[in-house]
């Protein structure tokens, strides 16, 4: 099933085959994990850039939910003018903050970021494929029905809760807080467990469960917080303690990782706010600002194989690429010199002066080539003058929020306030340092 979908054009990220999966057992965290995070900065150099980001996010969101469902394309052409029709369920979350944030900045007039947001979740409620409150990674925009023969996926259903969430934190209005309360309780996370202590990656009609489990560290943090903190049908919060955390260390960089690509340690940190926070394993967002320092470092390291990398010229993370998608991993042999906005950019919040100048001298270095209408395009290789002519949703949707939370927190706080998170994260002892 994996296989059949890393096949088609266009797919977001397949993640973790069973290889992936095998790690260490859980370890304590170690002083470099335990060590207390440095404070976020304000970016003032940068901050007219990551406020132009995040405009452009924001018209993306607009522009590629179908004004019908509200659901949003997985990708789209860099300069709009879009007639592909497959929608990301997970794009589809990113796009519900995108309304929260836009109408925040104004970037969106409020009552049509509203209006897209009631349509969305009524769309969600009522028409869209699901199984037993999990939605199908992938569905035809117009209709919600699924496509591709995608799987009711635990992890994309994640990322749309999260959506879900924050807008019922954010719009004071009795039906959005209705209805997205209704998709939030209808998720049954006991019957994903299928018997198990640990979430299976998802279901399809024709095979049932997958033969994969969130059993190692991954981005998966935010749904076992919110699966561990639900109102209907939460799991044990022994689930939290049975995943395995394989410890890695590069360049005498220690932190939890599974040789992963970067986004596995963005993801859970886009709407939930670790800072300041550890149980008795680890402090999670020191450990994804060093395992961003060591990507910087690994970046920095093949210089002299591809001389446009450098301190201010890194990233790579699942992205398209010249050959199709690529699950760019930590690996020398697998990168190309293909650069991935996204890493920096999904990174912002961890480390916001080194991320920030990437993100400046893409756009002061190679400008409309890699800067166009809905911000920067999926991934670009200079050297063969390569530059994706497509952006995704979901990288566009990382971004946009860590963006969002280095310069305002307003993320974060909606979502640490919403009794689900709380929940979640008492039950597993991630308290306060």
């Amino acid at each position: 099933m994996l296989s059949t979908l890393s096949a088609r054009p266009g797919l977001s990220r397949r993640r973790f085959v069973s290889s992936l999966l095998a790690g260490g057992a859980a370890l304590a965290a170690t002083p470099a994990i335990e060590a207390a995070a440095p404070a976020i900065k304000a970016i003032a150099p940068k901050d007219s850039l990551l406020d132009e980001l995040e405009r452009r996010a924001c018209l993306y969101f607009r522009e590629a939910a179908d004004p019908k469902t509200g659901l949003v394309l997985d990708r789209a052409r860099a300069q709009g003018r879009e007639t592909r029709s497959i929608a990301s369920i997970a794009a589809t979350g990113f796009g519900l903050s995108a309304m929260c944030v836009g109408a925040e900045r104004g970037y969106i007039a409020r009552q049509a970021a509203k209006a897209q947001v009631r349509r969305t979740l009524e769309q969600l409620a009522k028409e869209t494929d699901h199984e037993r409150g999990f939605f199908y990674h992938f569905v035809d925009a117009r209709t919600g029905q699924r496509r591709w023969l995608s799987e009711a996926s635990s992890i994309d259903t994640t990322w749309l809760l999260c959506g879900v969430m924050h807008c019922r934190e954010f719009w004071a209005d009795d039906a959005i807080k209705r209805i997205a309360t209704g998709i939030i309780d209808r998720v049954d996370w006991n019957w994903m467990a299928y018997g198990s202590d640990m979430l299976c990656h998802g279901w399809t009609p024709e095979a049932g469960f997958l033969p994969y489990q969130w059993n190692s560290y991954a981005e998966s943090l935010a749904m076992y917080l919110l699966a561990i903190g639900a109102n209907s049908s939460p799991i044990p919060a022994s689930s939290w303690d049975a995943l395995k955390r394989p410890m890695r260390d590069i360049d005498g960089y220690l932190y939890i990782d599974s040789e992963t690509p970067l986004f596995v340690h963005q993801y859970s940190h886009a709407w939930l706010d670790f800072r300041g926070r550890r149980d008795r394993y680890a402090n999670y967002y020191r450990n994804s600002q060093r395992a961003t320092e060591a990507h910087r470092q690994f970046c920095i390291d093949l210089a002299p194989k591809f001389p446009w990398y450098g301190p201010d010229m890194w990233g790579i993370t699942a992205s398209d690429s010249r050959q199709g998608y690529r699950d760019w991993g930590s690996q020398p042999g697998q990168v190309d010199g293909t650069l991935v906005p996204c890493a920096a950019g999904g990174s912002i919040a961890f480390l916001p002066e080194q991320c920030g100048r990437v993100l400046q001298t893409m756009v002061d270095r190679y400008g409309k080539n890699v800067w166009t209408r809905y911000g920067f395009v999926d991934a670009f290789q200079p050297e063969a003058e390569w530059w994706s002519p497509d952006v995704i949703g979901i990288d566009l949707g990382i971004m946009l929020i860590m963006a969002e939370n280095s310069r305002s927190e307003s993320v974060w706080t909606a979502m640490m306030a919403t009794p689900e998170v709380m929940r979640g994260m008492d039950a597993v002892g991630l308290r306060k340092l």
